[in-house]
């Protein structure tokens, strides 16, 4: 097979091999791969958690071991079941939007002689990730960025996920509590205390108030209702029925609730506090109040006010698909 990469865009359909770590990165690829061409017999590779089961219901999926951040034993694992996997059938071409799983089905997919792509997470505004600064030194796969700023060298252009989106208003029962729903993201190992503490001293928190908590293990004081994860119906139900959705600034967290057509509250995870690996958030944060389709804050800087705000505005789709593609086929690997 060819390792040179074919055009890739909705007018030609191809099996393509789809790789990317739970959270934003799986739901950016998803948003992505209509327009990438992908058939009902491409691959979907990530990791098994509710999120990636309701997201790839009905797809073909193998789900390998959970990568925790710089985990390169578990890498080199999944490397290697996606090495099994490729071997047994051809693909047209591999893309993944990262994190570490793009470090193993990558290399895996073009030592198959698969053509590859590499498509930056949308939350790196200023430059690329860990993963992407990898793939691209050892010229791994072909390389796009979602920001047009930093697109130099061998990094192409990808049009943004986040570019159908609008604000527009909508109406808010003032004589009434505001019904809220706390999710902090699921990311293994990170608590988010903080931002549990933040929305405690709006003093907005009561019984109408859902908290989804992850690894941050707080439910036994906190009002109203907490759990540590959701299945993908329960999730849903509960951000739709709420009048505002306080989420860390996760770029998956925030494009589902984006695509639900809600207008959410973005919190930042600070790695000082031990609550991420880095400090990546405060990119997607700042692009997030860039263009106006949610508002985010860090953790000390939550109050009542911009909660009552933010029920007041929804969020609007302006096209049922992703923006047109361009011919991916002559960008530089």
């Amino acid at each position: 097979m060819s390792s040179t990469l074919p055009p890739l865009d909705a007018d030609t359909p191809r099996k393509l091999l789809l790789a990317a770590s739970t959270g934003g990165h799986i739901a950016q690829l998803v948003r992505l791969a209509p327009g990438l061409g992908a058939t009902d017999d491409s691959l979907w590779i990530s990791f098994d958690s509710p999120q990636t089961r309701s997201l790839l219901a009905g797809r073909r999926t193998l789900m390998v071991p959970y990568i925790r951040p710089r985990d390169w034993k578990s890498t080199a694992e999944a490397y290697r079941l996606i090495r099994k996997a490729v071997a047994q059938e051809s693909f047209e071409a591999a893309v993944s939007t990262g994190a570490a799983l793009a470090l193993a089905a990558l290399p895996a997919a073009r030592l198959a002689g698969t053509p590859t792509l590499y498509i930056e997470s949308v939350s790196r505004v200023q430059g690329p990730s860990l993963s992407g600064r990898i793939l691209y030194g050892v010229r791994g796969a072909e390389m796009r960025s979602q920001h047009r700023s930093w697109a130099t060298g061998r990094w192409g252009v990808h049009p943004s996920v986040l570019e159908t989106f609008t604000t527009t208003q909508r109406e808010v029962d003032s004589d009434r509590p505001l019904k809220i729903f706390v999710t902090l993201g699921t990311i293994e190992g990170y608590r988010f205390d903080s931002l549990v503490d933040a929305v405690l001293a709006t003093g907005l928190a009561g019984p109408e108030t859902t908290w989804q908590l992850g690894y941050t293990d707080r439910a036994d004081d906190l009002p109203g209702r907490a759990v540590s994860q959701m299945d993908a119906e329960d999730f849903n139900r509960t951000a739709r029925e709420a009048d505002v959705v306080i989420t860390h600034s996760g770029v998956g967290t925030i494009l589902g609730m984006l695509e639900m057509g809600i207008y959410p509250v973005a919190v930042v995870r600070r790695s000082a506090r031990k609550e991420h690996v880095d400090d990546h958030q405060e990119q997607i944060a700042a692009l997030i109040n860039e263009s106006g389709i949610g508002s985010a804050v860090e953790a000390d800087g939550l109050t009542a006010d911009i909660l009552r705000d933010a029920a007041t505005h929804a969020i609007r789709i302006d096209s049922d698909g992703v923006p047109e593609l361009a011919d991916l086929g002559s960008g530089r690997s």
